[in-house]
């Protein structure tokens, strides 16, 4: 990133001003900047340079005072939240948010655990990669059993910017041809396990409409051109991706977006630039400015820019944009449907079953492969839905032996425990439930009344929970998962529905969403707002539905299909 230019007061007036450096953010960026347009990207945290600041990657797990474990006492004080995150723990915890400064509120009754991750590069350093694409069954879910307004899409209108940015991006895949999984521009996926084949040839045998397939995932399994001239060179399968990755194997802003936004010359960066509001015109009726508050002394300054893209993530973006009051809008930038903040959705992990798999002694692997094996939603059509729910769920795990660290509970001393844990375990499976959450008004998510942060700026309340539909179709997944897993000849068999609070899968969409009617939506078709020509929100607060598969494709695929569209509307003038 060494044509980078770091930005701290100017009074430059740039093209283009990116809320946000993530994975929508690094995509806008990219996108602007390739197109000859000045663009300052403004983030609230620190800088996080490629390879450089990856501080624990390759570090032995000897090499930490608790063996990666985290220090109970100041992770309780520090980042209790956080710390509920599957990617948390000692050698990933600088990548987290502090909660203490970074409170939020619930409404009683409710809970919520908003996971954070305030750096350049974002949450784009620790997801989990998982990468579907929606079909036209997610799209046309709500106008089809009325849960919900219509997206303004459908699959046909994103199928092209999937397979754009799928190429950029780098995708290890299978060509599946399932109707409710379309497939990708992929590179070789990563190999299942023997146990994990015959687990797939008992479902096509018994249960022929739960196909098992490859888990779909941002890594380099075959890099090409494009990927090698980042540096971007084929995933080692250390599955260390949370540390950061010097290799450049997964997908993230710094490995991908950032390099190739830099190399243009036209990427500014403003760091540690905590964004309080967006500054309205009323007369010109456009944003002029985005206001922040220094993330360090909390002055506070202006950056002024033509075109505005929010992609501060679906909860950070909402924030901005209910923080951000003017005359013409009272409640909130864009605001005129009354919708934002409403229709706040999480996907829902809360089934899972395990099994013993008996046999395959002389069976092992090579490596640590980043992904596991995927059972895609059944339920996908009205048709096909269950009597009891409605929508869906699917279900991912893996199979792997048991190895010297599953010892570490276990009783022995002396030679023989010392040679025991020499031995690789017997093989286990398991998988757990991805449920689709229905878009429901009251799900919400507002600007606390009077609490505020230390940067002044006035706390997010979530009044979030699970509905009916959603506990009752988690204890349906937990007795499917365990009945495959049976059917399947697995032994000792455990299953359980659970009951933690929406946040915890990190896919949280819907409170800024697209729709064709201003009256109901704050988003036009191509992520415009209705109301504010020259301002556009690209992450999660755009989508209509949550979907069952993971969102961070198609947060790029809108990112840079909305990017696109407003470049042509710049060069004709109505920008």
């Amino acid at each position: 990133m060494q044509d980078k230019k770091i930005v701290q007061n100017t009074d430059e007036e740039f093209d283009v001003l990116v809320v946000g450096s993530g994975i929508t953010g690094g995509w806008a960026a990219k996108e602007f900047c390739e197109a000859g347009l000045k663009v300052l990207m403004i983030e609230r945290g620190r800088l996080v340079e490629h390879r450089k600041d990856y501080p624990t990657e390759g570090k032995g797990p000897w090499e930490y005072p608790y063996r990666t474990r985290t220090d109970n006492l100041l992770t309780e004080q520090q980042q209790s939240v956080q710390q509920q995150c599957y990617a948390f723990n000692d050698t990933t915890r600088h990548f987290f948010g502090n909660d203490r400064d970074l409170p939020y509120t619930t409404e009683k009754g409710t809970e919520f655990s908003w996971i954070r991750a305030n750096q350049l590069g974002g949450k784009s350093l620790l997801w989990a990669r998982q990468s579907y694409r929606f079909s036209d069954f997610d799209f046309s879910a709500n106008a089809r059993d009325g849960h919900g307004i219509d997206w303004p899409i459908r699959y046909k209108d994103l199928a092209p910017w999937y397979d754009y940015v799928e190429r950029f991006a780098g995708i290890a895949a299978g060509q599946d041809k399932l109707p409710q999984l379309p497939d990708s521009i992929s590179q070789p996926a990563f190999e299942l396990t023997k146990p994990e084949l015959d687990f797939k040839a008992s479902l096509a045998e018994t249960f022929p409409d739960r196909p098992l397939v490859a888990g779909r995932c941002a890594h380099l399994t075959q890099p090409g051109k494009i990927h090698m001239e980042l540096g971007r060179v084929t995933c080692q399968a250390r599955n260390e991706c949370y540390r950061g990755c010097s290799f450049g194997a997964y997908f993230s802003t710094q490995s991908a977006t950032l390099p190739a936004a830099a190399r243009t010359g036209n990427l500014h960066i403003a760091p540690n630039s905590v964004v309080h509001s967006l500054v309205y015109d009323d007369a010109k009726q456009r944003v002029t400015a985005v206001r922040v508050i220094d993330n360090d002394d909390l002055s506070e300054r202006e950056y002024r820019g033509k075109l505005v893209f929010l992609c501060a993530s679906t909860l950070g973006s909402t924030q901005v944009l209910l923080n951000s009051v003017s005359k013409t809008f009272p409640d909130g930038l864009a605001n005129s449907s009354g919708v934002l903040g409403r229709y706040l959705m999480d996907h829902n992990y809360n089934a899972w079953a395990s099994a013993r798999i008996p046999g395959y002694e002389d069976e092992y692997y090579k490596g640590r492969r980043p992904t596991g094996f995927y059972i895609p939603n059944s339920h996908f059509e009205p048709s096909r839905y269950h009597k009891d729910y409605i929508r869906g769920y699917a279900l991912a795990g893996g199979a792997t032996r048991g190895n010297w660290q599953g010892m570490s509970s276990s009783d022995g001393f002396g030679e023989d425990f010392k040679q025991r844990l020499t031995q690789a375990g017997p093989w286990q499976v398991w998988m757990g439930a991805q449920g689709e959450m229905l878009p429901r008004a009251d799900n919400q998510v507002s600007l606390h009344p009077t609490k505020k942060d230390k940067w002044g700026i006035p706390q997010l309340h979530f009044n979030c929970k699970w509905s009916d539909n959603e506990l009752t179709m988690m204890q349906y997944a937990a007795e499917d998962a365990a009945n495959l897993l049976k059917t399947a000849g697995f032994e000792d068999i455990n299953a359980q529905a659970t009951q933690s609070p929406p946040g915890l899968a990190i896919h949280e969409v819907g409170t800024a969403r697209m729709g064709v009617d201003p009256k109901q939506s704050i988003l036009n078709k191509y992520n415009q707002s209705h109301d504010v020509a020259n301002l556009f929100v690209t992450d999660g607060a755009s989508f209509c539905s949550s979907g069952v598969v993971n969102p961070s494709l198609t947060f790029m695929a809108l990112t840079a299909r909305a990017a696109h569209y407003a470049i042509e509307e710049l060069k004709a003038g109505r920008l």
